[in-house]
């Protein structure tokens, strides 16, 4: 069942060395499809890296195809930053990451399990060596959209993918699971608004726009829904600073009303026995947390700060000490995976490694939103507007679901965004100079 994943992986890894190693590739421009022009190796090996994540390349036993791809991916950034002629850039948001990663490091060394620590490690790097990567090879407009055209055609084959019934179960595990690809979806709906606003093809990209954002009220992931309201929100409100706060406040209204009309979205939000809740009885306050359906997520996020936050609260009980501890007793159903990074973060690192991870994330987003506002650079604005939106959407996905475990497909997007805009940035300064 899994090998056409395996026979792709083993595409997939040719491929983006011999784009690497490769003095270039002659392609059709992004902006006149009457004109060719070239890519240089770390160019193209970053647009095929980029659009390719949505890709999950899944399998069973012993082989873990889905980890070896993210180490192959990392292994890649970290050769393209040596291989390429231009130098990464490095902002204030990334040395702060830096000083997360090495905060969960230093965790390893009280951890319960170093390997256990190890591997969260390594999931958190990969959205810095992607940024890096992204922001050395990409210095000209046409690279970034091209990649980014290259997201949306594979995030429209997956769609393509669940559209089709019995599709997603003759070709398993070769997209990430719906849970994964809801969020994937949000950074593509961000950039189609994008091209909306900036390009003449407008009722196109507003209908791939509109099509990336059902999902995920039709399988009624509410982390994604939720995702997708403040996606909208942070785009509204760098693109329309503090005159954008009717539309998000429009934004918002229209998500607690989707929550009361739509059948299966208020089923799931309100537990058994709880009656037929409307929003008369929201709006007057007569709703409690304790009526929200959270799938024993609050109990099993109550078990685990018990036990790993709170005796250390500051320091946590060491980077990997959640997952050691549900891989090795059979906890709520057999879950392994606490299904909120917050949670994660907090009881492995303390309120400093969440801190720092959160600032992190503040930082490039306000970084995202000064450059919007100073540059007038239409495709630089363009990738700023999608990091922010796109990021903050994302974040948000970390309250209530492993969206690090999916960093390929969710982080991926954003952190790819933020290192093209800083090589953008890079590009424009070169030229002046």
């Amino acid at each position: 069942m899994y090998s056409l994943n395996y026979i792709c992986f083993a595409i997939l890894a040719i491929l983006y060395l011999r784009y690497l190693m490769s003095p270039g590739k002659v392609v059709t421009s992004p902006f006149d499809h009457r004109q060719e022009i070239l890519f240089d190796g770390p160019e193209m090996c970053w647009v095929l890296v980029f659009a390719t994540g949505v890709l999950a390349l899944s399998s069973e036993g012993v082989i873990d195809l889905m980890a070896m791809r993210m180490m192959l991916i990392e292994a890649i950034c970290i050769t393209g930053l040596f291989v390429t002629h231009r130098s990464p850039v490095w902002t204030v948001p990334l040395y702060i990451y830096v000083l997360y990663l090495f905060w969960i490091i230093i965790g390893c060394s009280y951890s319960p399990d170093v390997t256990y620590g190890v591997r969260i490690v390594l999931k958190y790097l990969f959205p810095l060596f992607l940024t890096l990567f992204a922001s050395s090879a990409v210095r000209h407009p046409e690279v970034f959209i091209k990649a980014s055209l290259g997201a949306v055609l594979m995030g429209l084959a997956s769609y393509f993918v669940w559209v089709v019934p019995g599709l997603n179960e003759l070709i398993h595990g070769f997209f990430w699971y719906a849970t994964a690809r809801a969020i994937n979806y949000i950074s593509l709906m961000v950039f189609c608004l994008t091209l909306f606003f900036y390009t003449d093809e407008k009722k196109k990209y507003l209908l791939l726009a509109i099509l990336f954002i059902i999902p995920c009220f039709a399988w009624v992931f509410r982390t994604s829904i939720m995702g997708s309201i403040v996606a909208l929100a942070a785009f509204s409100f760098i693109k329309y600073r503090v005159r954008s706060v009717p539309l998000i406040v429009g934004i918002v209204l229209l998500g607690i009303v989707a929550v009361f009309a739509l059948p299966n979205l208020h089923k799931k939000m309100f537990k058994k026995g709880s009656g037929n809740i409307t929003i008369e009885q929201f709006q007057s306050g007569k709703v409690s947390m304790k009526q929200v359906e959270t799938n024993a997520r609050e109990a099993m996020w109550t078990y685990l700060e018990a036990r790993f936050y709170k005796p250390h609260k500051l320091e946590g009980s060491g980077t990997g000490a959640v997952q050691q501890h549900m891989y090795s007793h059979y906890l709520f159903g057999g879950l392994r995976v606490p299904h909120s990074d917050f949670v994660q973060i907090r009881c492995d690192n303390g309120l400093v490694g969440l801190s720092l991870y959160g600032l992190a994330f503040l930082c490039i987003f306000i970084h995202c939103f000064r450059v919007f506002h100073r540059e007038e650079s239409i495709p630089i604005k363009m990738c700023a507007l999608t990091a922010g939106a796109s990021l903050a959407g994302v974040f948000v996905t970390l309250y209530s679901e492993n969206t690090v475990n999916y960093s390929l497909a969710s982080l991926s997007m954003p952190f790819g965004f933020y290192g093209m805009m800083l090589g953008l940035l890079r590009g424009k300064e070169d030229t002046e100079s």
